[in-house]
């Protein structure tokens, strides 16, 4: 029988995703990075185009989805629109987080919620949305991602409150401190 110290069970990589929309403010981002920070955890920024519908889920984690429009039948690849991407990078480059981004179709809550059971995300981050009438439709038709996340999500839901001032990702929304002086 040998006294040698076991050597430590390599802790699998953790893992965190954040819902991202195109005009979502940086304080979303921001936020999640600073989880995924004090977790140790890759940021997966994941964008749900919900005028689509997830047909087959490849072995890579791509998708392949169909239009809801019955008019429109192009089968397709979900593609991470480049503008989103170039936004997200100019807020977490600065960062020290590992992040990467995911393209899903279908409706957002549930598309999050199976992204993040497949990946075996520690928890998912979302941000409200503004307010505002197409906001409020939005939410009055298809629900509050948020709550129904919350209702009916196995991990932990981060629901980031907005500031009452409007900051555009890839700014970083931080006010100059004052000294006090």
């Amino acid at each position: 029988m040998s006294n040698a110290p076991t050597p430590p069970k390599s802790s699998p990589h953790a893992r965190i995703v954040v819902g991202v929309v195109v005009d979502q403010p940086a304080e979303v981002l921001t936020t999640a990075a600073t989880y995924a920070q004090k977790f140790d955890a890759e940021l997966i920024c994941a964008h749900v185009d919900d005028s689509r519908y997830t047909v087959d889920v490849q072995s890579d984690g791509s998708i392949l989805s169909m239009p809801i429009d019955p008019d429109t039948t192009a089968e397709a690849s979900a593609e991470f629109a480049p503008e989103l991407h170039t936004r997200i990078a100019s807020t977490l480059d600065s960062s020290a987080v590992e992040w990467s981004t995911r393209a899903l179709a279908g409706a957002p809550a549930h598309e999050l919620s199976r992204l993040a059971e497949a990946i075996e995300a520690q928890m998912i981050i979302v941000g409200v949305r503004r307010t505002g009438i197409k906001g409020s439709l939005h939410e009055f038709f298809n629900g509050s991602v948020a709550i129904q996340l919350a209702h009916h999500q196995i991990r932990p839901v981060v629901v980031v409150p907005l500031r009452s001032e409007p900051v555009a990702i890839g700014t970083t929304g931080e006010a100059e401190a004052g000294t006090g002086k």
